[in-house]
Parts: structure tokens; sequence; C-alpha cells
């Protein structure tokens, strides 16, 4: 078995090397595009003795088998050439009608690109990708740890308000929502799929026939809007396991609301929508007057909501922001609160989004087709030691031991409590409400407080006889 994860460093040193390679985020696009063709040439292997008369998509000489595979291959500027005038310009017009897999090749290649420049470079990361074998459960199950790492990496993207959900959140998010076989899971801005690949494990482990596997394949959903996350994310539903486009790409907030009908509908939601985010003008405009915003996490809350279908459950990451925000977002909160039962919000600490953002954000856990009556807080504490976490310390599935605890069996403590809809109404829908436990317990008791204020007095009365002695003193 190969060394993955020190062919994934001298892939990075080589990369380094080449002049046309700039950050990375180009490294990594480069990396993935190339990791994407071998999985492509691998998968092909498969589907020719598991899929009845399968026909490759692509022409022979563009076949990784014909222009990679053999380490003593083309190099230099022959190979450079052939990258840039006839593997990248035929990947990108290639004929969707062709199958489900032509559609996924050019859907991925539509906006990506070659870096590189230096073919003798460009050879050298052929020849280590090649010591990958991704038909190998093995291989495959430690590049999919690496992979994960692989997309910590891109931190640059923390910029324009989105950010990498740590593996501990998406895994508690699809643990709490208990996807089913047949039931039909949407991502509506699923960057590089955790979500995804986290809700396809969970179903997996009831899947038992070759129908079950068909209806898995066909009831996850993903939509991306960037090349690069889409790339990504395409890449990591192969490596688990999907054959066909799963992922879409565009954006969601582009369609008018009110063409989402009842075929769009969707059993699950489970999504961290970008929030810092803003919209290009006009997009707004697609929705109803009353939530009109460029503010990116408030327009996908209303599309969640009118995703959904009528016994609907829905998982979404969104930031303090949301819940003490007024406006645009007290009406999005008093439609979700109408028309969905929030039954309960995880209050995370900062830092669970370090180092992209330190803001504190929160898990909405809601249901379509009831109203709320009652939201259970939890607010979910740092593990004894923590002051916040880290890239070297991420928030990890097993702290969230003590919600999955609770969850069945709800009783206020220290870390949960429940308000009605009547308190919250009271508020004007802001949901940012504390952690009572905490105000209480920062309080001294009647006894203390007395004793202290019977000091505070006799400080005072002390100090007044000083300033009149004084007066005297001077006035005589």
């Amino acid at each position: 078995m190969s060394n993955i994860t020190g062919i994934i460093k001298s892939i990075r040193d080589i990369m380094r090397k080449d002049t046309g390679v700039d950050g990375d985020a180009q490294r990594i696009s480069q990396m993935v595009w190339m990791i994407f063709m071998k999985i492509f040439a691998d998968k092909e292997e498969e589907w020719s003795i598991t899929l009845d008369d399968y026909e490759s998509p692509l022409p022979d000489k563009l076949k990784w088998q014909a222009w990679a595979a053999n380490e003593e291959g083309e190099t230099g500027d022959n190979l450079m050439a052939f990258i840039n005038n006839e593997l990248f310009p035929t990947l990108k017009e290639l004929n969707p009608n062709l199958g489900p897999q032509a559609a996924i090749i050019r859907s991925v290649f539509e906006d990506t690109y070659n870096y590189m420049k230096n073919g003798t470079l460009f050879r050298q990361v052929i020849n280590e990708i090649n010591k990958i074998d991704f038909n190998d459960q093995k291989e495959r199950h430690l590049f999919n740890d690496l992979y994960e790492t692989i997309l910590k990496e891109l931190q640059s993207a923390g910029s324009s308000g989105e950010y990498y959900t740590p593996r501990g959140v998406t895994q508690f998010i699809v643990d709490m929502i208990n996807p089913q076989i047949g039931e039909r899971v949407l991502d509506p801005a699923c960057g590089t799929g955790g979500f995804l690949t986290c809700s396809i494990e969970h179903i997996r482990k009831s899947v038992t026939t070759p129908k079950q596997r068909e209806q898995l394949q066909r009831s996850i959903k993903g939509v991306e809007k960037k090349p690069l996350p889409h790339l990504l994310c395409t890449t990591n539903l192969m490596l688990h396991g999907f054959d066909e486009p799963a992922i879409q790409r565009g954006n969601y907030l582009s369609k008018p609301y009110s063409d989402w009908g009842a075929k769009d509908k969707v059993d699950i939601i489970v999504t961290n929508p970008p929030f810092g985010g803003v919209e290009e003008n006009g997009t707004e405009t697609n929705f109803p007057q009353k939530f009109r915003t460029k503010e990116t996490a408030d327009l996908f809350l209303a599309l969640i909501i009118r995703l959904l279908k009528d016994g609907g459950r829905a998982a979404v990451v969104l930031p303090d922001g949301t819940l003490f925000g007024e406006g645009v977002k007290t009406r999005l909160k008093e439609e979700l609160l109408s028309k969905c039962n929030l039954h309960t919000i995880i209050r995370l600490p900062k830092g669970v989004f370090n180092p992209y953002t330190s803001i504190k954000t929160n898990i909405l856990f809601f249901e379509k087709g009831t109203a709320t009556k009652d939201i259970w807080y939890y607010e979910h504490p740092y593990p004894k030691g923590y002051k916040s976490y880290n890239k070297s310390k991420p928030i990890s599935i097993k702290e969230f031991d003590t919600e999955k605890k609770w969850w069945d069996k709800r009783k206020a403590n220290k870390q949960a409590w429940k308000v009605s809809i009547a308190e919250i109404k009271k508020r004007n829908y802001n949901l940012d409400i504390k952690n009572p436990y905490e105000e209480v317990e920062h309080l001294e008791s009647p006894a203390v407080i007395l004793e202290q204020l019977n000091a505070t007095e006799q400080k005072i009365s002390s100090i007044q006889a000083e300033i009149i002695a004084v007066l005297n003193k001077a006035l005589s």
C-alpha cells in the first residue's frame, strides 16, 4: 500500500517549483483536477465490470491511461501543449448527452484551469498520483481522511463568508437528523460536500440491496456556485462511491422564490450557508418583499423553509447575528416559527470556525409543518482545559456525546434550558437568549449581597466624615 501522506507532500513540493502555480487555492485546484482524472480512470475500470454496456465518454487519446499512466511517457513542452490545446478544450465542451459520466466531467472542467507551466514538473506530479490505486478500499479510505485535511487548507474561502465546516459539527448534525433510505437530502450551498458525504455514510449503513444503493444515489443532491468548491465536492463524492452527478453547479438563490414547487421539495436539508456574504445586485428581487436583503444567509434561510416538505427536517448553521437581528431577520424568524417547529438551538462557542472567523455560531434544528411552541437551547461547552479551538485542536464529534445523551430525554440543566413561544414573541423574536443558569450562578447569595452593601455604606460614611472634617478645618 502506498504512503498517501508522503505522496501528497511530494506533489505539493513539486508544484511549489512551478512558476504558474500561485498560492494555496491554485495549488489545490491543480492537484484536485489531476487527482480527479486518475480517480475517473480507476472508476472506469470498475464501471466496465459493474455497469452493463458501459461506454466511456472520453476519446481514447484523452484517457488517463493514454497520456499519463506511463511514467516514461510524454513530458516537457509536448505534454503541456497536449494538456492546454487538446485535453482541456475537449473536456470543457464534452457533450453531456453522452451519459451521466460525461455530465460529471463537463461540469467539473467548465471553470477549471491548468496552472502549471513546466511540463517536466507536470510529469513528476502525474507519476506521484499514479502511485495511488483508488480501487483499493484501504487506500481510498486513507485518502478520504487526507482529503479532508486538504479541504481545511482552503482558508482563503473565509474572506468571502464561506467556511469549512468542522467534521465534528457535520457528523453531529447528520447523526441527529438521521436521514433514512429513500429520503431526499439537499445541501443548497454544499461547498466541498461535508454534509453530503456524512449523509451518504450514515445512510449506507442501512443499504443491503442493489435497489437501495440506487435509491441512495438518487437521493443526495448538492448545489455549489463556485468552481473550486464544486470540483472538490464532485471529487469528494466520487471517492464516496457516487457514480453519477449529484452536485449541480449554480446558485439556488437566482431562481424566483415563487417558482419552487412541490416537485422541488425535499425531506432533509443540512447546510452551513455562507454568512457574512453579500449577493449580487438584483438577487434579492427573486424573493418576496418582506424577505429582501443582500445577506446570503438570510436568503438561504427563507429558501430552506420554502424547500422543505411538510414533515421535512432541517439543521442549519447560522451566526449569532441571525438570532438577535431585526428587520428582515425578525420577519424571517417569525416565518420560521410559524411554519416550522424550531425545537432545538445548539449554541456553539467562539472559535469553532477558527482560523476563518471567531464569530459565534448556532445550529438550528427544525421540522416543517407545525408551529413552534417551545425552543430548547443547549450551550455547548469547551472541553476541559480549552479556551478556544484552532487548526490543531478542532471541535470533535466526541464532544457532542452530552447533547446526544440529553436529546431524547430532555431536562433543564447547566447547559440546557427551554423558552416558550410566548416569551419569544414578547422579545420581538429575538432568539439570542443567554443561559439563565450562568446568569443566576454568578449572583451572590442575599446574605453576602447585604453584607457587601453594608460595607459599602460604611465606607461611604467614613469618606463623608473625612470630607466634612477637612472642610471644617479649612473654614475655622
